[in-house]
């Protein structure tokens, strides 16, 4: 008897709405990610000046990310439902860290696109991890706005990275600013480590929590324990939805990440006077992350059919994202900013909604699976984007502040066909009858 108080105080204390904690990790993950992918893009008129790139030479340095990214996104995904999302996600965080910090050892073109590569290796298991992550913790009704939070990483690293990576470049040099990104992504691993636990196994979780989420998580997901083949996934017309979903609008927002601060240069925009164009649309695409998922959340609550309330964010960002085309007109920095901003906040949008789609119509043990095949998908419309864009805009030199017009033209209407393709595929089929999809 006197053993029972000393077990009592051996328990773990219980996080109160510890699902929400697993979002903020995952979202301190996507921030972590994109602060060091960023690092080249914001350090790249510098580098290229002492490096002697021309556009095509920095196209294919970011191209041997993407390569490696489109493909691993598709291994990672489907090594995340074998291995598990606590394992998955560590070997992915530790892999891409060392590789950040051994960036700083790059001495030219061969070297950084060589760890370039490395880096987007591992990068490629932190959306897949995150997709899977969301479907065993988190009911429908709160999905959009847990896959919003994670996905608001992106933007948030991105507004930060600037005011993180240019002080330490000025100061330090570029191999330090290399070396910061790393060290986050380690001191991220130790919480991971501590923190993440599927919800019927977690210590520190409530037991009303714990029957609320797997009330609907477990239930739906107990007649399949294994992924379904490849084929048999690529066969149906909700995976190539999705895949599309990904594949014509995430080009648009990795020419901003990547492409931006060249972009304004070409304008005829310093990079010191326009540092604030290069985070508010950052900024803005945070808040489009959450509008997605918050109002398709909304939606469902108000009776809305889920595959309703997701389609009518998809319509809002594929017509939001056309706002880009407007910037060919002027050399006015708040005007662009203010326009790449409504863009941004638009294909943020519509990016959540793509991002839940995978848990939307998959049972847990595919959502990793589906989710890298439409990373993939998205990585391989990245470098033909990367590549043509390195292509026409050095050989439009000539036209100056116009230089780039054709690519903004592209990027305005590329996920405006997205959009249509999204509502013509995502659809209840005989394979909702047949329990291969969930019904939409």
């Amino acid at each position: 008897m006197a053993l029972a108080p000393q077990m009592d105080s051996a328990r773990p204390k219980v996080i109160r709405s510890l699902r929400w904690w697993i979002g903020g990790i995952l979202f301190a993950s996507t921030v972590i990610n994109y602060v060091d992918r960023q690092t080249l893009s914001i350090l790249a008129p510098f580098l290229k000046q002492d490096y002697d790139w021309s556009n095509v030479d920095y196209a294919n340095i970011a191209i041997a990310f993407r390569v490696a990214y489109s493909v691993g996104q598709t291994i990672c995904g489907r090594l995340m439902d074998r291995v598990g999302t606590r394992r998955g996600l560590t070997i992915g965080v530790m892999w891409y860290s060392i590789v950040s910090v051994l960036t700083s050892l790059a001495n030219g073109f061969g070297s950084f696109a060589v760890f370039r590569f490395l880096l987007g290796a591992g990068e490629s298991a932190n959306w897949p991890g995150a997709s899977k992550a969301v479907s065993e913790w988190f009911p429908k009704r709160e999905r959009g706005l847990a896959a919003a939070f994670y996905d608001s990483g992106s933007s948030v690293g991105g507004a930060i990275a600037p005011f993180l990576i240019l002080p330490v470049y000025f100061r330090f040099g570029w191999r330090v600013a290399f070396v910061i990104p790393g060290l986050l992504g380690f001191l991220w691993l130790i919480v991971w480590r501590r923190l993440y636990y599927l919800p019927q196994e977690h210590p520190r979780i409530g037991d009303a929590e714990r029957q609320m989420i797997l009330a609907e998580t477990q239930g739906a997901d107990a007649a399949e324990n294994a992924p379904l083949p490849w084929r048999q996934l690529l066969k149906l017309p909700q995976t190539w939805g999705t895949i599309l979903s990904k594949a014509l609008t995430d080009p648009v927002w990795f020419f901003v990440t990547d492409w931006f601060p060249i972009y304004l240069v070409a304008k005829g925009i310093s990079l010191k006077s326009g540092l604030v164009a290069v985070w508010i649309p950052f900024l803005a695409a945070d808040l489009g992350n959450f509008f997605g998922g918050g109002v398709s959340g909304y939606l469902i609550r108000r009776g809305w059919p889920l595959g309703a309330a997701r389609k009518a964010i998809v319509i809002f960002g594929g017509v939001g994202v056309m706002l880009l085309i407007p910037t060919i007109f002027t050399v006015n920095l708040y005007l662009i900013t203010l326009l790449f901003a409504l863009a941004t906040f638009s294909y943020a949008s519509f990016s959540t909604i793509a991002n839940v789609l995978p848990t939307d119509l998959y049972r847990s043990s595919s959502v990793a699976t589906v989710s890298g095949l439409s990373g993939t998908g998205a990585g391989i419309g990245t470098i033909i984007a990367f590549e043509l864009i390195g292509h026409f805009s050095d050989a439009r030199q000539a036209s100056v502040t116009h230089s780039f017009d054709p690519i903004i033209v592209a990027a305005g209407l590329i996920p405006f066909i997205g959009m249509i393709l999204v509502l013509l595929l995502v659809r209840n089929t005989r394979a909702t009858e047949q329990g291969l999809v969930r019904r939409i």
